[in-house]
């Protein structure tokens, strides 16, 4: 066990065991990271690639833009990341004649057999994250999770303002001086 993780455990066990519970999900969250991101790096995959692959695993094809807001990250994160996962091979990005605009992305063979590879991975950080906890609880902690998930979406939408769109004011052409 490293460091970092005794010293969370040892502050919400010690320090502030009642703190905010957003704190304690943010910390487990990180656990989870770190543990897949040790397991994706003896492949070779950066953890930020991993999020675009499991988007692109499930629907291949997707604007840049479809994918930053799937990501939950801004346009020139995605960007950076699809130049990258298209020098390692994993993606092809692609115009359609039809529309020059938008950039789409497509995995490659090699990115889509990564999934073989890389599925198992996550899989086996789920089963280290759960071991010695009962099924009963895991099937609260899921319902649980899931119903905060949805109280906060709703809540953003009560705090969010709704967008003012101002008419569009035509300007009228000038009118002649009159003589």
């Amino acid at each position: 066990m490293t460091n970092d993780t005794q010293n969370i455990i040892r502050h919400w066990r010690e320090a502030v065991p009642n703190d905010r519970l957003a704190h304690l999900v943010r910390d487990a969250s990180r656990a989870f990271h770190k543990a897949l991101q040790v397991r994706l790096a003896q492949h070779g995959v950066p953890f930020g690639h991993w999020t675009f692959l499991r988007i692109l695993w499930e629907a291949d094809g997707l604007t840049q833009k479809e994918l930053s807001e799937r990501a939950g990250v801004m346009e020139p994160t995605t960007f950076t990341a699809m130049k990258t996962m298209e020098a390692l091979g994993y993606i092809v990005r692609r115009q359609l004649p039809t529309n020059k605009k938008n950039m789409y992305v497509y995995l490659s063979d090699e990115g889509r057999a990564l999934k073989k590879k890389l599925v198992p991975l996550a899989q086996e950080t789920n089963t280290v994250s759960i071991e010695g906890v009962t099924p009963e609880d895991l099937k609260t902690t899921r319902r649980v999770l899931l119903t905060m998930i949805e109280n906060l979406a709703g809540d953003e939408l009560l705090q969010t303002p709704p967008v003012k769109r101002k008419a569009a004011t035509l300007k009228q052409p000038a009118k002649p001086a009159s003589k």
